[in-house]
């Protein structure tokens, strides 16, 4: 994905300047599953995964006037799920199965997002104890580089710890399901239209 917690920093920077992403989230989590009916697409950067398109744009659908700033927050934090729940079907189609699923960076700092990609993906998500994600990695594999490990797995193994796991929350699945049906018919809807203009 091109744009994970950047677009729940988007989304404060461009509606709720100056607060917190402690206080955005905690907002976010007075919603219930589904964001009161409110999906976002998070094409803030076009996408490469699994569309391959520089073009993609985000949007909001589902919108009314009693939606408040927390289901749009929720629906954020939910589209990127929804975004990474499309890589993990495209590992599936290539008989991958996995049993969990690993998180880092900022949105890793985030218990409510984690339960959310958690329960979208259907797979307990471990949280490393160290959060750096891409530089931590690449610091791995210059250390296999350079002879401090025989191999990746070995790094991984020797450096790579689990502080905490995150499991589904089985209470939401049903309308994430649904949620990730209109989600993957949401791109090549808004594709057309805009190809049409």
């Amino acid at each position: 994905m091109l744009n994970a917690a950047g677009a729940l920093q988007w989304f404060r920077d461009a509606l709720a300047p100056g607060m917190s992403f402690d206080d955005l989230t905690a907002e976010a989590s007075h919603r219930e599953a589904g964001a009161e009916g409110v999906l976002f697409l998070p094409y803030l950067q076009g996408e490469r995964t699994p569309h391959a398109d520089a073009d993609a744009t985000a949007s909001f659908t589902g919108l009314s006037l009693r939606h408040g700033r927390g289901a749009l927050a929720r629906a954020v934090l939910e589209g990127v799920a929804y975004g990474l729940r499309d890589s993990l079907e495209l590992l599936r189609e290539l008989g991958v199965e996995p049993r969990a699923g690993r998180a880092s960076g900022g949105g890793a700092h985030s218990r409510l997002w984690l339960e959310i990609v958690a329960s979208v993906l259907g797979l307990p998500l471990e949280r490393c104890v160290v959060d750096e994600g891409s530089a931590y990695g690449a610091a791995l594999l210059a250390g296999v580089a350079g002879g401090t490990f025989v191999s990746a797995s070995e790094a991984v193994a020797s450096c790579v710890h689990v502080r905490e796991t995150i499991e589904p929350n089985p209470s939401w699945a049903a309308r994430y399901a649904d949620g990730y049906a209109r989600y993957r018919a949401l791109y090549p809807a808004i594709r057309e239209v805009e190809e049409g203009t």
